[in-house]
């Protein structure tokens, strides 16, 4: 379990969560609203926040899942790394977690379960729970913590959170143009994003300066140009696999090589497979048999 310094703040989230009713945590409320809504009788509770501990050269970082995710950037830029979580103005790191979207980097940087290394959430019944390891090579529990990340706290409340970190680049470059995204992932060493609406490219690189330069260089051969950064993304994420190819260039937008697509108006996608949701139900009988945690929420359906 924690240590000593950190546990008081664990144990009086803990007993502020209990053992009975209907509960769910609140964050920035920058995705409220996603996997639906909580009933109106649901009490919120806030998870601790502020950074318990962080050496850069463990290349790890303890922090509670109220902390912003701007003040954890803000923390680890001044040692010149970074999490790899999306930056959400006013999200928790909680928050983003248990929301469990990949941002437009997930292509280069990974994905964002890869970021949890050991949580430390209240059960059903109130009971603190710890999975996970607080390294890198320690994998003892590890498939637990990515089961808390996407599911909408409807496993367990996460009240605190090791993440691991990464080196910083030190430059960034956006392009842009009518380029093949196919050849532009197959042609660059490793871009961290290519967006497609159909007809543009939008590529991300990032790294060391002289690599950023010439796989810019080779970029622009491929009929990029430099530009200041990507599209706005449109509201709605959606399975790639979902979208009409003749419906690309009205509105869409991919997120290449990740799965993702992004549109402007939400509209009905095929459910997902029954072996999944008899997996989740099992799953949620399992850790929240009386359905009290964010209860309302259904991972299955968020987008």
């Amino acid at each position: 379990m924690p240590n000593e310094e950190t546990g008081a703040a664990l144990e009086s989230f803990a007993a502020e969560v209990g053992s009975a009713g209907p509960v769910a945590v609140v964050g920035g409320r920058t995705h409220w609203e996603v996997g639906g809504p909580c009933p109106d009788e649901t009490r919120l509770v806030r998870a601790p926040s502020g950074v318990r501990s962080f050496d850069p050269a463990d290349m790890t970082i303890r922090v509670g899942a109220g902390t912003l995710v701007e003040e954890l950037d803000a923390v680890l830029a001044e040692a010149g790394q970074r999490a790899n979580l999306p930056m959400v103005p006013g999200a928790t790191v909680g928050g983003v977690l248990v929301v469990g979207r990949d941002d437009v980097h997930a292509l280069g940087r990974g994905r964002l379960r890869d970021v949890l290394l050991e949580a430390v959430y209240v059960a059903e019944d109130g009971r603190l729970v710890k999975v996970g390891g607080p390294t890198v090579k320690n994998v003892s529990g590890f498939d637990l913590c990515r089961l808390l990340v996407g599911s909408l706290g409807t496993l367990g409340l996460v009240g605190e959170v090791i993440l691991r970190t990464w080196p910083r680049p030190a430059v960034q470059q956006w392009l842009s143009g009518p380029c093949d995204p196919a050849m532009l992932r197959r042609e660059l060493y490793w871009p961290s994003s290519i967006l497609w609406d159909g007809q543009t490219s939008w590529v991300h690189l990032e790294g060391h300066e002289s690599d950023v330069e010439s796989e810019a260089e080779l970029a622009q051969s491929l009929g990029c140009n430099l530009t200041d950064g990507p599209p706005r993304l449109p509201a709605h994420r959606v399975p790639t696999a979902a979208l009409e190819a003749g419906r690309l260039s009205d509105g869409y937008l991919v997120q290449f090589g990740t799965g993702s697509a992004y549109v402007h108006e939400p509209f009905p996608v095929p459910g997902p497979d029954p072996a999944v949701v008899a997996l989740h139900g099992r799953l949620k009988a399992e850790f929240d048999p009386r359905g009290r945690l964010n209860p309302g929420r259904d991972p299955l359906v968020a987008t």
